[in-house]
């Protein structure tokens, strides 16, 4: 019976709970599938800014998700893209980016105390601890000096007291620094691809060469003089090398007002020759050397280099592109002529046989050299030595 009565208001059911749940659905969109979501062992790709929004308002790290983190970036091995000083402590990291101490004062105590690692170098992190409201990382060991218990442990007896201070003073040397990722009211909730985007003004997490590193931080002209290969004066070793590897050649010698200077060397004759001349830790002069004879020599400042940290020279061409410059260090792979030893403005020698460049040696009265002009060469005894001696005492010659 109750199957009878509800029958008839069966479809007007079904079509009101259809509207029911199109009213609760978001609204139809038109466009491309939305994309599936990324394994969680695969990272995506680093975005521009590394700003997360809305950390303040998230609710505070968990004990697990600090498991987790740990298991993520501990005994990572990345690149630097700061000076780390050996044994500081106190290199402060903010969420929108910022770093304290700055680059000059990184420079000069690296400069002092020495440095755990340069800009592009490959270190460990060897310890995460997590704050209540920081993330204290410590690379290649941290700052501290590291001893064992039993290095303090001295041992007294009838032949006299072994142990305790017999230990090397330079075995519990700091050999690391740390990085302190610091938030402003408490430590929220981070995911691991989060934790490494907050990191990445000092740790580069990428797969990458310590070189390309390296660009990365330089100036936009200087890192596109780097790309095309080019010198320009000012420059430090590192960008030398980052734009043209090592030299296949170093001569150290003195300038013309008594310096020392080092000249490193790129090319063979009869191919161009790229001098590039170091007083100290800067290029001072580069010259090229062209197959023709012709000398380019370059001396006027493009790049200042203070403490560490790298800017552009006011020069005439600081408005154009470090690519214009191209030409002057490009040819070096384009011969101009044939090879020849003679100077742009040097007439033939006349000695020199035009098509065999064989030279005809003269006597000074002007008579040429047997063979020079057609003769033949004297006869050239070609007896064995004992028959030639046995000539020579036959006829007399020797007593």
């Amino acid at each position: 019976m109750s199957r009878n009565v509800i029958r008839p208001f069966l479809p007007g059911l079904v079509l009101l709970a259809c509207t029911f749940s199109m009213g609760q659905s978001g609204p139809f969109v038109v466009g491309p599938p939305a994309q599936p979501a990324a394994n969680s062992n695969s990272l995506p790709p680093l975005p521009a800014s590394n700003v997360i929004p809305d950390l303040d308002k998230r609710p505070k790290m968990s004990d697990l998700t600090r498991m987790q983190l740990i298991g993520v970036i501990n005994a990572e091995l990345v690149r630097v893209r700061k000076i780390c000083p050996v044994g500081f402590k106190n290199m402060v990291l903010t969420p929108e980016g910022e770093v304290k101490p700055d680059d000059a004062r990184l420079y000069r105590m690296a400069m002092t105390n020495g440095a755990a690692a340069k800009i592009g170098d490959k270190v460990q992190i060897t310890n995460v601890v997590f704050k209540d409201k920081a993330v204290y990382i410590e690379i290649n060991g941290g700052p501290k000096k590291k001893s064992k218990w039993y290095d303090h442990v001295s041992i007294g007896g009838m032949g006299g007291n072994t142990g305790g201070g017999q230990v090397d003073p330079n075995q519990g040397q700091a050999t690391g620094t740390a990085i302190t990722l610091e938030f402003k009211d408490h430590l929220p909730e981070l995911n691991g691809q989060e934790l490494k985007q907050l990191l990445q003004p000092i740790l580069d997490f990428t797969v990458r060469t310590a070189a390309e590193v390296y660009v990365d931080t330089l100036p936009p002209k200087v890192r596109e003089a780097v790309k095309h290969h080019e010198i320009l004066v000012g420059m430090n070793r590192d960008m030398v090398i980052a734009a043209r590897e090592r030299p296949p050649q170093k001569v150290r010698e003195k300038d013309e007002k008594g310096n020392d200077v080092e000249e490193w060397i790129y090319g063979t004759a009869p191919q161009d020759v790229l001098f590039i001349r170091f007083t100290g830790d800067e290029v001072t002069q580069v010259k090229i050397m062209r197959m023709g004879g012709e000398k380019i020599v370059k001396t006027e400042k493009e790049v200042d280099v203070t403490e560490g940290v790298v800017s552009m020279a006011s020069i005439a061409r600081q408005g154009e592109s470090p690519s214009a410059n191209a030409e002057d260090t490009k040819a070096l792979a384009k011969p101009a002529q044939r090879p020849t030893l003679r100077r742009p403005d040097e007439a033939p020698d006349a000695a020199v046989r035009q098509g065999t460049g064989v030279s005809v040696p003269e006597h000074k009265d002007g008579t040429p050299q047997w063979g020079s002009d057609g003769q033949e060469q004297p006869p050239i005894n070609t007896k064995p030595p004992l028959e030639r001696w046995a000539d020579d005492k036959g006829s007399g010659g020797l007593n």
